[in-house]
């Protein structure tokens, strides 16, 4: 059994380590909290850019549009985004692991690929492959991911796309459903329109001015870049809900091994404490 000494020191150092974790934990809350507004304010935007463009690739007119045509998957770029710092349960794993297998099912079927990677950890990972390409990296993005980071990951996507580099576009993510349940999730980025979405009336009725072809490009370009937006702002809710909980769940860890280990050393104190009484009483016997 260890010393009390050895247990005082146990449980500082335990409680210790529980303020940095209540710290992290509160922080990561906050955090949470900004994120799941930006995610949840954005979340119709996507759902309207997602049915234009179902809707769009429906009609004729787009056929031989380079970002709506599908040709036969040979090549693919994955754009897979992770965190830049750990200590958030099973985040980077979960969508690795979802990115692990999709370069696995790309070289069983024969598919060349090349890959975009966001986040630290992505990138710390996919550097070591040998199975694919690296054509960029991308770190330290702000949890609202605007301007020269966010349209050089869409623009290298769209140019691969548009070269033939690439048959197709897709971006591996932590889809955020709630607080407690993040899922790891594929996004189909081009050829676009070509998702599994139930196009509204509204969307049906809607009116292009001058004229479909005339406006296809530009509002082509902003609704497929709302879906790779609505992607980062997922997996950064993501992050901080997963963070948020793994230093939840190592703050109680911490509180219970405190209370074990103050048991624990009461317990050798009352041992010591016998102990010495035990001594004492057959010193004195012993003296009669």
């Amino acid at each position: 059994m260890a010393s009390t000494r050895q247990l005082k020191s146990r449980i500082r150092s335990v409680k210790s380590t529980k303020q940095i974790t209540k710290a992290m934990q509160m922080v990561a809350a906050s955090k949470m909290r900004r994120a799941q507004d930006a995610t949840r304010l954005s979340a119709p935007y996507t759902q309207a850019a997602n049915e234009l463009l179902t809707y769009l690739a429906t009609q004729g007119e787009v056929d031989e549009h380079k970002w709506f045509v599908q040709r036969p998957v040979k090549a693919r770029l994955i754009i897979v985004i992770a965190s830049d710092k750990g200590l958030a349960g099973a985040y980077n794993t979960n969508v690795l692991r979802q990115y692990i297998s999709a370069l696995r099912e790309d070289d069983a079927a024969g598919i060349t690929n090349e890959t975009i990677a966001v986040g630290r950890k992505a990138s710390q990972f996919v550097t070591r492959l040998k199975d694919t390409v690296v054509i960029g990296t991308y770190e330290d993005l702000p949890d609202h991911p605007e301007g020269a980071q966010f349209h050089a990951i869409l623009n290298t996507a769209k140019d691969a796309f548009e070269q033939g580099r690439a048959d197709a576009v897709d971006v591996i993510y932590t889809k955020f459903v709630s607080s407690i349940t993040q899922t790891a999730d594929v996004l189909r980025l081009f050829p676009a329109g070509f998702t599994e979405t139930e196009v509204s009336n509204t969307v049906r009725q809607s009116l292009f001015e001058p004229s479909m072809s005339g406006v296809l490009g530009d509002i082509a370009y902003r609704l497929i870049g709302s879906r790779l937006f609505q992607a980062l702002l997922d997996a950064r809710a993501s992050e901080h809900s997963m963070r948020m909980l793994a230093m939840k769940n190592a703050t109680d860890n911490a509180t219970d091994l405190v209370d074990d280990l103050t048991l624990e050393m009461n317990k050798a104190r009352q041992g010591a404490i016998t102990q010495e009484l035990s001594e004492i009483s057959a010193g004195v016997e012993a003296m009669k």
